[in-house]
């Protein structure tokens, strides 16, 4: 690029400066759609803030709307609001290079309290049944030094998730979708949960958790797999934190 283009890309917005130096096939946002989104992250936060951090894992669409009616710290969602994540929710997404398959249907996804369990200290929660087992088995297997870094994600924490990603990538959805599984798509929402090493902090969701001695100790074991292995048929990033439940 030379010293003109690079200037005139400095004083653009971050959204089209970023436009100008990305893949000529990936897809972004509107200027339109930047703003609703950026409205929508930050008010996503508010509800977040509001209901606290484990609980947001597992409430609703509609429990979402109602807070953010009848909070004003929150306030309602924007007509517009409403519809981008309608958009980001059923859209087909193929088109951004994401191929998994689609694990939720309704977006007003309904999670039981009957049906998840809170793991103690770590604000998370798993499924009762072969997703708490699996994950009681591989602090015995593999010892005390794993930790539940994220557990059960109903819809709306998938979709907090990935606004927010589409804004860090500044509007770019198929960066961001290649990064975090899109907000119907998520195995989160219906039994896989994510483990790291205790004391590593962000580094847990890199692909140097590959390198250590929790990773190869679990890729040993039978009772689960790996959901997005290196060159995966879904078109995400390598997550060896991300464990299959099978």
């Amino acid at each position: 690029m030379n010293r003109r283009n690079f200037l005139s890309c400095a004083v653009l917005t971050p959204l089209f400066a970023n436009q100008l130096m990305a893949d000529d096939n990936d897809i972004y946002l509107s200027k339109e759609e930047w703003q609703i989104l950026v409205s929508l992250n930050e008010r996503l936060i508010r509800v977040k803030r509001h209901v606290g951090f484990a609980n947001f894992n597992l409430i609703s669409y509609n429990d979402t709307l109602f807070y953010a009616r009848n909070y004003y710290r929150i306030g309602a969602f924007t007509k517009k609001e409403l519809e981008l994540m309608d958009k980001l929710f059923q859209e087909d997404q193929n088109q951004y290079g994401f191929y998994g398959a689609k694990t939720c249907a309704d977006i007003n996804n309904q999670i039981a309290d009957k049906d998840v369990e809170k793991i103690p200290y770590t604000g998370h929660f798993l499924f009762k049944g072969k997703a708490e087992e699996d994950y009681e088995s591989l602090k015995k297997d593999v010892g005390n030094t794993l930790i539940l870094t994220s557990g059960v994600r109903n819809v709306m924490k998938q979709l907090s998730l990935y606004v927010n990603k589409i804004y860090n990538c500044r509007g770019n959805i198929t960066k961001a979708s290649k990064s975090i599984a899109p907000p119907a798509y998520s195995y989160h929402t219906i039994s896989d949960f994510d483990v790291g090493r205790k004391g590593w902090g962000y580094k847990n969701f890199t692909a140097d958790f590959a390198s250590t001695y929790e990773f190869n100790k679990m890729i040993q074991l039978d009772y689960i797999g790996m959901r997005y292995n290196m060159n995966n048929s879904d078109g995400v990033r390598f997550e060896p934190w991300h464990v299959e439940v099978i």
